[in-house]
């Protein structure tokens, strides 16, 4: 994967700028509701967010840097309100953390360049494809159709679906 399609963000923001935003910039760039999921580690309410029940071809990118997270080969429907995929679009696509918040005992995922807050990992997941469940917020995600990859940058990614998919 080349550097600038690692780098591609929502609304033209590279991956290297997004860090120099300000909190009122980042906010008014990704919205409300995108800002304390990704910045404070919110949940939205379960099976409001827009993919939840969203099956179409392409990728999931963080909503914050535009980093690639997830694809929707991986994805489906857990009935848990909210999206959930079996695995990451690759290795080191996201982080792993202990999360101890609420008295729970839980594995929080972060995207691995912007450390977005993108929601948690469990181990009920279908067996068939890996036993996990990436419990993802919607608002952390912005969709890239696969006919849109490409010409967002995108392009390196469009050989996930290559085998008939």
């Amino acid at each position: 994967m080349t550097d600038n399609t690692r780098k591609t963000a929502a609304g033209g923001a590279r991956v290297a700028d997004y860090n120099k935003e300000t909190k009122e910039e980042r906010l008014a760039r990704i919205g409300r509701a995108s800002f304390e999921v990704t910045q404070n580690a919110a949940t939205e309410p379960p099976f409001t967010g827009a993919y939840d029940h969203f099956f179409e071809k392409g990728i999931y990118v963080d909503v914050v840097s535009g980093e690639p997270l997830f694809c929707s080969l991986d994805k489906y429907d857990s009935g848990c309100g909210w999206p959930a995929f079996a695995k990451p679009i690759g290795k080191g696509a996201v982080k792993e953390h202990l999360d101890l918040s609420y008295g729970m005992y839980r594995t929080e995922v972060r995207s691995a360049e912007a450390s977005s807050h993108l929601g948690h990992v469990f181990t009920d997941g279908p067996e068939e494809q890996g036993g996990l469940r990436y419990c993802i917020n919607a608002a952390a995600l912005r969709f890239i159709p696969y006919d849109r990859m490409e010409e967002e940058g995108y392009g390196d990614f469009l050989a996930l679906f290559e085998d008939g998919q």
